[in-house]
Order: C-alpha cells, then structure tokens, then sequence
C-alpha cells in the first residue's frame, strides 16, 4: 500500500481502495467509508485523502478503533480522463448490474458491495460555479416508498460536524420529479432525448441514496468550485471530523469541533432540464444566488425566458450541461 496516488491509473483496469482497522475492540465503533473523484474532475477530496494517507502510514495519525476505507479516485477512467464522467455519470442509477453495459456499470458492481460493507459515508465533491461549500443530506426519517430512512438524527449530526454551514436536502424527490418529466417528453414524441439511464426511475441513485437504501448514512459534501485551492483543506477537515465524531481516532489528536449555531437548511424543489446547446443564462449564476419571483433565469435556444416560479435560490447551475440533463436547481429555505 502507498499513499501515493499515480496521476493517471493502469488504463482504469481496477480500483484502489485504502482499508485502516484500528486495534482498540473494546469499544464498537462504526465502519466509515470516504470517497473522491466520483466525478473524475473533482479532485479536492482525491488530495486531502492522499494527504491523511502519507500521515497514516508514517503514524502520524492513527486509528484507534472501527474501520475506515478510503478510495481516493472512484471513477479512475473519468479521473484519467480529467473530466466528470468515463463512459456515464457514476453518482447516478448507483445498482449492481448483471450484465454491464459501460465503465461505470462495472465500477458499481464493485464500489455497491463496498458501500453494503461500510455504515457510514462521506463522499467529497466540488462544482462547476463559484459558490460557498455546502453538504447535502437525505430525507427525514420516514416509511415511504422512495427512499424510507430511519437514520435523519445520525446523517444531520454527521452534516454539522462537516465544516459548511449550508445544508441542503431534497435531492431525490426532486429529481425523481425530473425524471419524470424527461420520461413523459420522450414517450410523446416531443423530444429527442431517448437515453435510457436519464429517464430511469433509479437514474437519481447515487452514492448516498444508495448507502441509505442498505440500512448505512452519509453525506455529500460540496468543498466549493473544482479550481478552489481551499477545497483540499475543506474536504480534509471534513474528513478528520467525521473520524472524530464516530470514535475513530484519539480525541486528543484530532479534537471534535462543537457544531457551529445558525446553520441555513435549504431544500431542492425542482430541476431544470437544459433542452438545447442555445439555451444560455442571463449572467454568470453561483450556487445559492437569491432570485426574486418571475425573475429571468435563463433563455432557451428559441427565445422563450427561463423565470424563477418563486423566490428562492439557484443551485448547481451549469452553463455546460448536457442536453436533456439538469441545467439548474432551484431551492427554497426550510420552514
């Protein structure tokens, strides 16, 4: 094992996990999963895992007790690449798959039992626009047919701890409501759009929905914009307290930072679709800027104006999407 991590992998032939058991059984301890570069061009949570593994194996840092695995580039094609997918999105229609059809069908018929084998996730992020880091958790506690959870208290304790003082919840209701609208474009005959993966129900499944849906939490932490400097720090950080707040290293090495006051919990309620490569924004947008109702967001190719339903916030916005996939979000602050 090293903790140095090749800049490109052995043509993206296997994937390289990292696996720490601390000594001390006395005490349970849970079993914490971390990820990077699920999205090859996100890079911050690939250097701040590098990071911690050099201190690892020089003993720097130890695990006292529990598991933690580390896989620093979970998509390698996409990361050899350098950019967010290989063949397809990997964080979504996150399922094994018995005949896979592409890179990432066979990367998740690995990383799914690894997430089976683990309770606790956190998976390292950035994003295309400027913008503050944010973390993402999953819905409160509930017995639906979506995605039921009976872990919110645990997952928002985890969220607290992780440095960013946005939260952000709804992702999979929201897109689940996106889904369907590409799914009913497509039947009607009134679009071009006809890939599978996006109209698929499961297409919204991603690391964490998966972790959930296994009985495990996480979150998704967005450590800023991909070419931030200070995303490696921020995903560091997250790291080390996630540790700490499950028990898994010396307290008085790694101190547990109390959950900050005032956190902003914001809730995803919709999702914009980009229809054609013409459909431009009106300016420069940044994840959580405030819009005012009727407010023109963007212009689709034929001129039609894109306005907020409401007052609210846009949320990933990305002036490079795919057509037929999501432009922007649009997030409301919680009650």
């Amino acid at each position: 094992m090293t903790a140095t991590i090749p800049a490109s992998t052995s043509q993206a032939a296997h994937l390289r996990t990292h696996t720490f058991h601390g000594l001390d059984t006395s005490q349970p301890a849970p079993r914490l999963l971390v990820l990077g570069a699920v999205h090859g061009n996100e890079t911050c949570g690939t250097q701040a895992i590098t990071q911690l593994l050099a201190e690892l194996e020089s003993g720097g840092l130890v695990i006292q007790r529990g598991t933690v695995t580390f896989i620093p580039i979970t998509n390698p094609l996409a990361y050899q690449l350098g950019r967010r997918m290989g063949d397809r999105n990997l964080n979504r229609n996150m399922t094994v798959t018995a005949e896979p059809q592409d890179f990432e069908d066979r990367i998740a018929n690995v990383l799914c039992p690894i997430l089976e084998a683990h309770d606790v996730l956190l998976d390292l992020h950035s994003f295309h626009t400027g913008g503050a880091p944010f973390v993402m958790i999953g819905p409160q506690n509930n017995t639906g047919t979506l995605e039921p959870f009976c872990q919110a208290e645990q997952e928002m304790q985890l969220a607290l701890h992780t440095g960013p003082w946005r939260i952000v919840e709804g992702w999979l209701d929201t897109y689940a409501r996106g889904v369907k609208r590409r799914a009913q474009k497509a039947a009607s005959g009134g679009s071009d759009r006809s890939q599978a993966l996006v109209t698929s129900t499961n297409y919204g499944v991603g690391t964490t929905e998966y972790m959930r849906s296994k009985g495990g939490y996480g979150v998704t932490l967005e450590c800023g914009q991909h070419d931030d400097p200070k995303g490696t720090d921020v995903a560091r950080q997250a790291i080390l307290q996630t540790m700490a707040l499950l028990g898994l290293v010396d307290p008085a090495a790694v101190p547990l930072s109390p959950a900050a006051a005032g956190r902003e919990i914001l809730r995803l309620v919709d999702v914009t679709d980009r229809e054609h490569t013409g459909d431009r924004f009106t300016r420069e947008w940044r994840s959580f800027d405030a819009v005012k109702t009727d407010e023109v967001i963007g212009w689709r190719q034929s001129g039609e104006e894109v306005k907020a339903p409401q007052d609210g916030f846009i949320v990933f916005p990305n002036p490079r999407g795919e057509v037929g996939q999501e432009w922007f979000y649009f997030a409301l602050r919680r009650a």
